[in-house]
Parts: structure tokens; C-alpha cells; sequence
């Protein structure tokens, strides 16, 4: 089942939870945009995870599936649900329920483990579950249809027909559990930000009992409101058929609600315009969930910060100055870099009695470049005052860990503050870390005392900053926040006008993909580009699919995407040749002219000359959606994730 896989995975890294702020990125994704603009999240590596932590992950889970009922993405299977009202709870519904839970759960586990092969086996269930409930719904729809099929068909059919309440067979656990299972293959809840954060540690942990777990508490939560709504509403069926006599009509409609689910599950909607619609609607409550029962740092979120983005005068000097931040923990050292770049390695005992800004990052993430211009200012105005920033450069993609890449893009961004390369993700896991960008502020005493995840919020990270500074003894005068001039793919997001979300092309987390010829992993393929609906993008030409990007095979090959964003950004990379790749550009079929991005000239022409983010484009007036389209002149491109801004 392609569709469940591709959102399935697609949500371990554009769906997060971000513990002290309204806005986040993503991730994902879709619609779902002030929240996807601001950080993204990298799933952990394996912890042990305690008892404590694992009970709370357990209730966050089962939260989760509860709120789905909330969400329009449980509407297709609706029916299929509703179907058994009026039957027996523990011979019908709860074998039901029950078959959906257990099979969304193994799934789940598989598309996290499993690679290309699990996305072609799960793609025949899911086949096979449509041909299924379709000829369910065919039943319920007309009982001379039934009759008609082949005697194993009949049988089947008859099973399942005593779903309609037709009266015709008893209902058997076996037919409920079909159903189920049938219900399950099917089933691609929208990836909120819990069902990101239970995703995660699937991916992460791969089939094992914890992980597991998780996602059948998940699915739990999600058939504990399917069977209270299933209970109350077939009480009103029930009502209905002996009070008006229309039995057949509701069973005839009940198979029209059925086919019509099979129909939008088959299209794909359910995990491209449901999605959508459903992340507004339910992201407040989780985030509410996350926030009420995550476990949190020792001291609690740094709340008795300035909550906007001025600066607060300091304290009466005459008296030495302690700042209200909490102390959420001993920083751990930089023993795990496997290299410095702008400076010889730094110890704990080194920046002792300094005041120490680290700041998580990777070079080609949106998020972490349009924080660059702070961060580097900041580095600069505090350097005499004691202020000491250290980048952790953890990578996302594997061209990322190439050392030399990440020095050309240190000379690029003009980052001249010590930089830890941390490929093997050693400080990452040690500050437990989940997010590009994240920053955490170490006190003269070596101890953390503010961290803030994601862009944003720089008048309250600097107002940490001098805190702790006069905390240390600095007797600096107050002077007004930074205003970096960032210009280009520095510049900040246009939060009121981004409605497309970050896309990953490689098969391990794309979704929205629409050349009809399907996506075929690891192989080279021909494919075509029928104009895509917004959000949607697709490929022409000659390209193989791979996990983290797709690969052109030949010259003249194209990607298009329909987008609503003033910014549009794609990470490309040249082939194992390292050979330039020229491309063209076109919004609308033509030249991009004065929305040409700073990687393009206004014919749209450009050259792909290392692995980086490439800026394609920046509406210059009104935004409004464009159809885009890059088209390569030399084949080898690598092409890893759209980001828009």
C-alpha cells in the first residue's frame, strides 16, 4: 500500500512537536504551514528509553488515535466502520477494530524498516484490500450483484453482507476480522505531530516490542472513538429501520458510502487533499497532548524569558546579576566531533567561565541557513563580552558528511565561529537533540540554561544571551537586538504566504508524486509529467528513484511541481562526476524574469556546480500559485528535497 507508506514515512521527518513554540515547519509538508516553517526535526538515534518515558509515549499514542476521529483523513473508511452497526459489539465490531489496529500497526512497522520492498508488497495488499471492500460495497449496494458472483465470491460476499444487517447469516468473528484487516491496509491516518513522534521511533527502532507497541496504542486510541461513534450511531440505525421500515435504503446507502470511500482511498486522496484539510484541525489539540504529557528538561521550558522579541534593561548593577533562567541540565562536551573546522578542538574545561551559544545544524537545511545571519551576529557583537558559539554540523543527506562540502558551504555563509563536524551524531545524541535548527545556551558553570528550537524568536534567544553574559560578570550597556541584513536564500520565510510544504524526492519519504507511470524504486524508469495539482509533483524522462533522491539518466530530463509559496528551493547535486549540470527554469511555461531566485537569471538558466540548497525562485509580487518546472541539459543530476519560504 504505496499511499500508506509514502505518508506513513514521509511524517518521521516533516511532522514534529516543538515543545515551547507555535510555529514549526514541515515538515511536512502540506498545507499545514506556519507550523512548517520553522524547524526541522532529525528522528533520534536509539536511547534506552525508561518506564516512565516509554508509559508517557504509551498515552501520547493513544491520544493521538482518539483525536483522529476529529480529523477529515478517517472519512474514507468511515463507512467501512459504520458498515457493522447494528451487529453483535464483541462477535462484529471489536473483531473488526481489532483487525484494522493490528494491521495498520504491522505495517507501519514494515514501510519503517522495510526499504523499497515493503513499499511493492504493501502496495499489492493495498490492491487487494480495494478489490475487497469494493466488492463489499458492491454487495451492500445491490444483493443481486452478490448473487452473481462466483460461489467462493458468494461466500465471501455473504459473510460480509451480514454487515448491511440483512439478516441473510449470522455474523461470524472470522468475516469481522476480513474486514478489519481489509480496513487497516487501507487506512493512512494524517501524520499529525503525534503520530510523527510515534513514526519516529518506529523508524528508528525498527520491529520491535517498544515500537510496536507504540503504534498499536495508537490504533487503540483510534478504535476506542471509532467504536463509541460505531455504538452511538447504530443505536440511530437501528431506530431508523424500525421506525421508517427502510432497511434496504440504509444498507444501499451504506454500500454507496463504501464505494466512494474505496474511491477516495484509491485516488490518493486521502493522503493529499484530506491531509490538508485535516492538520489545522487537529494539530492545536495535539500539540496541547504533547505539551501536557512530554516529559520535559529538569527546571521546566525557559518560560520566565521575555515572551516577544525585545530586549529587557538589565537589573539594578549595583547588586550582582542573576538571570530567571532555569537550569535544565550539565552540558555535555564535543568529545564526539570528528573534526573542527575554524578552530583547534574545544573542551568543557576550555569554555569554562565562558558563555557558550551551540547551535545545531546542516548546511542544505532551509531552516538552519535563514538562522545563519543571527547566529554569525551574534558571534560577532558578544565575542569580547565572553560569548563563545560553537556550530554542531550533524548531517541530514550523506553528501552532507563530506567534510569538504561542508568548508565550501562555511566559506559561503561566511560562518567564522569554530564549527564540530558531527557525522557520527555523538553531541547530538549527548545534548538529546531532535531538530534543525536547535540552539542551547551553556552558562559560565557549564550548565544549560535556555534552548530554542527552530527559526524565530531571536529578540528572546538574544535577551538569553546578555542574561547570561552579565550573569558571568559583563557590565555591557544595553544596546538594541541584531538586524542582520539577509539577503537571498538568508532571508527570512513569508509566513502569510506559504501553502506547499517541504517534499523529499527520494522513495523513503515522498508523497505527492503523480507521473502516471508510478515510482519505481531503484530502478530507471521513463516518465511523464501531466500537469500536477498543487502540492503534487512529478517527473519526466529518464530517472531512478533512490532512497534519498532521484537520479536523471539522460540529458533533457525535468522535474515539475505546483506550488503556493513566494520562495521556492530545491537541494541538487551534480553526479559522481562532479561535472556541472546546466539547467532551465520556467514558472507558467515561461522565463521566470523578476521571480527568478539568486541561483537563476531571469531566462531561468543556471548551473547545478556543487551539493547545496539552490534558491529557483522568489515571487517578486503577489504570490499566488505557479506551476514550476526545472528541465536539465546534462544528465547525472541529483535531486534530494524541495523547501519553499
Amino acid at each position: 500500500m504505496y499511499s500508506f507508506v509514502s505518508a506513513a514515512l514521509s511524517a518521521i521527518v516533516r511532522y514534529i512537536f516543538l515543545s515551547n513554540q507555535t510555529h514549526r515547519r514541515y515538515l511536512r509538508p502540506t498545507i499545514s504551514q506556519p507550523l512548517l516553517v520553522q524547524a526541522h526535526r532529525r528522528p533520534e538515534p536509539d536511547q534506552p528509553v525508561s518506564k516512565e518515558t516509554m508509559m508517557t509515549l504509551l498515552i501520547i499514542a493513544y491520544l493521538g488515535g482518539v483525536l483522529t476521529i476529529l480529523s477529515p483523513c478517517i472519512l474514507p473508511i468511515l463507512p467501512l466502520v459504520f458498515a457493522r452497526a447494528g451487529q453483535p459489539f464483541v462477535k462484529s465490531t471489536l473483531p473488526m477494530l481489532a483487525g484494522m489496529a493490528a494491521t495498520f500497526a504491522l505495517v507501519a512497522t514494515l514501510a519503517a524498516v522495510g526499504g523499497s520492498w515493503a513499499i511493492r508488497a504493501n502496495e499489492y495488499g493495498r490492491l487487494a484490500a480495494i478489490v475487497l471492500l469494493a466488492l463489499f460495497g458492491a454487495s451492500l449496494l445491490s444483493q443481486r450483484f452478490a448473487s452473481t458472483l462466483a460461489r467462493p465470491i458468494v461466500d465471501l460476499g455473504n459473510n460480509l453482507l451480514n454487515a448491511s444487517g440483512s439478516g441473510r447469516t449470522a455474523p461470524t468473528v472470522r468475516s469481522a476480522l476480513i474486514l478489519g484487516v481489509a480496513t487497516g491496509l487501507l487506512w493512512a491516518p494524517c501524520a499529525g505531530p503525534i503520530l510523527g513522534l510515534v513514526l519516529t521511533g518506529a523508524a528508528l527502532q525498527g520491529a520491535n516490542l517498544q515500537t510496536t507497541a507504540l503504534l498499536i496504542a495508537y490504533a487503540a486510541g483510534a478504535a476506542t472513538s471509532l467504536a463509541v461513534a460505531l455504538l452511538v450511531g447504530g443505536k440511530i440505525f437501528a431506530a431508523m429501520k424500525r421506525s421508517l421500515g427502510l432497511g434496504d435504503r440504509i444498507r444501499q446507502a451504506v454500500g454507496a458510502a463504501v464505494l466512494a470511500g474505496v474511491a477516495v482511498i484509491a485516488l490518493g486522496l486521502d493522503t493529499s487533499l484530506l491531509a490538508r484539510l485535516s492538520y489545522a484541525s487537529t494539530a492545536s489539540l495535539e500539540q496541547a497532548v504533547l505539551d501536557r504529557l512530554h516529559a520535559r528538561p529538569a527546571g521546566g521550558t525557559p518560560s520566565a524569558v521575555a515572551s516577544n522579541d525585545t530586549i529587557v534593561p538589565a537589573a539594578d548593577g549595583s547588586k550582582p546579576f542573576h538571570s530567571d533562567l532555569p537550569v535544565e541540565a550539565y552540558a555535555p562536551s564535543f568529545d564526539g566531533a570528528v573534526e573542527w573546522l575554524n578552530s583547534k578542538p574545544l573542551t568543557k574545561e576550555q569554555l569554562r567561565g565562558k558563555v557558550v551559544l551551540v547551535d545545531f545544524w546542516t548546511y542544505s537545511c532551509i531552516n538552519c541557513i535563514r538562522t545563519i545571519p543571527y547566529v554569525r551576529a551574534w558571534a560577532e557583537k558578544y565575542a569580547d563580552q565572553g560569548l563563545v558559539v560553537v556550530g554542531v554540523h550533524a548531517p541530514e543527506f550523506a553528501f552532507e558528511k563530506k567534510i569538504d562540502n561542508v568548508k565550501k558551504a562555511i566559506g559561503d555563509f561566511q560562518i567564522g565561529y569554530p564549527v564540530a563536524i558531527d557525522n557520527d551524531y555523538k553531541i547530538w545524541r549527548a545534548f538529546e537533540n531532535s531538530y534543525w535548527p536547535a540552539a542551547y545556551l551553556i552558562d559560565a558553570k557549564g550548565q544549560i540554561r535556555y534552548h530554542h528550537f527552530g527559526e524565530g524568536n531571536y529578540g528572546r534567544t538574544e535577551k538569553a544571551i546578555q542574561d547570561l553574559l552579565r550573569e558571568a560578570g559583563s557590565q555591557m550597556a544595553d544596546t538594541a537586538p541584531v538586524a542582520p541584513d539577509a539577503r537571498g536564500v538568508e532571508a527570512g520565510p513569508d509566513l502569510a504566504n506559504i501553502r506547499s510544504g517541504e517534499t523529499y524526492l527520494g522513495y523513503a519519504q515522498t508523497e505527492n508524486f503523480v507521473s502516471p507511470e508510478g515510482l519505481q524504486a531503484d530502478t530507471p524508469q521513463n516518465y511523464s509529467i501531466t500537469e500536477p495539482g498543487i502540492n503534487a509533483w512529478g517527473l519526466s524522462g529518464s530517472w531512478t528513484i533512490g532512497k534519498d533522491q532521484a537520479t536523471l539518466d539522460q540529458a533533457g530530463g525535468g522535474i515539475a511541481y505546483r506550488f503556493s509559496a513566494r520562495d521556492l528551493h530545491l537541494v541538487l547535486g551534480p553526479g559522481a562526476d562532479a561535472k556541472p549540470i546546466r539547467f532551465q527554469v520556467r514558472l507558467d511555461g515561461k522565463a521566470p524574469g523578476p521571480d527568478h531566485g539568486s541561483d537563476i537569471d531571469a531566462d531561468g538558466n543556471g548551473t547545478v556546480t556543487a551539493t547545496r540548497l539552490y534558491q529557483l525562485v522568489r515571487q517578486s509580487g503577489t504570490v499566488t500559485a505557479r506551476n514550476f518546472e526545472v528541465r536539465f541539459l546534462d544528465p547525472g543530476v541529483q535531486a534530494y528535497a524541495f523547501t519553499f519560504g
